[in-house]
């Protein structure tokens, strides 16, 4: 095992839910990395996150232009004071003030998006999709609305 000083730190976000559990599948990936999770207080997310650090995001984050503003600001106080070495999301709409953060300080950021969308883009990966370093897909359909994407598979 490497020293912790030696080992990259990622920034997970992802609302409660699906898009937590879609993360949650990235296991493998993070298993080994120093994490911070970005999410909703909500009953599923301090159970699976109980012995993790978490940083609790207002919610509900769709169309609610308040939250946005409380949310950037979250993301600009710890995006700028964490300076992760990655920030991951499978959205939703948490994603993109953290996103910004991240592209300003010139942070890597990867965008997963969602399982269950196949026919037509969702509304964060068209917002993030200009400023994600990496965008993921889980389907090839989804590549004909995300064109130069890299298909990685289902998670769920």
């Amino acid at each position: 095992m490497t020293d912790a000083l030696d080992r990259p730190h990622a920034l997970l976000v992802g609302s409660a839910g699906g898009h937590l559990a879609q993360l949650m599948r990235l296991s493998p990936w993070w298993d080994d990395v120093i994490r911070t999770w970005v999410t909703f207080d909500k009953p599923d997310a301090t159970s699976l996150l109980a012995s993790e650090a978490v940083i609790w995001a207002y919610h509900p984050t769709t169309r609610n232009i308040p939250n946005l503003l409380r949310n950037t600001v979250l993301a600009f106080r710890h995006v700028r004071r964490l300076r992760p070495d990655v920030v991951v999301s499978t959205g939703a709409a948490v994603a993109v003030p953290f996103f910004l953060v991240a592209r300003a300080l010139r942070i890597p950021t990867v965008y997963v998006e969602v399982f269950d969308r196949i026919d037509s883009p969702t509304l964060t990966g068209r917002l993030v999709r200009p400023i994600a370093t990496r965008f993921c897909v889980q389907w090839p359909e989804q590549q004909a609305h995300y064109p130069g994407s890299v298909v990685i598979g289902p998670l769920l």
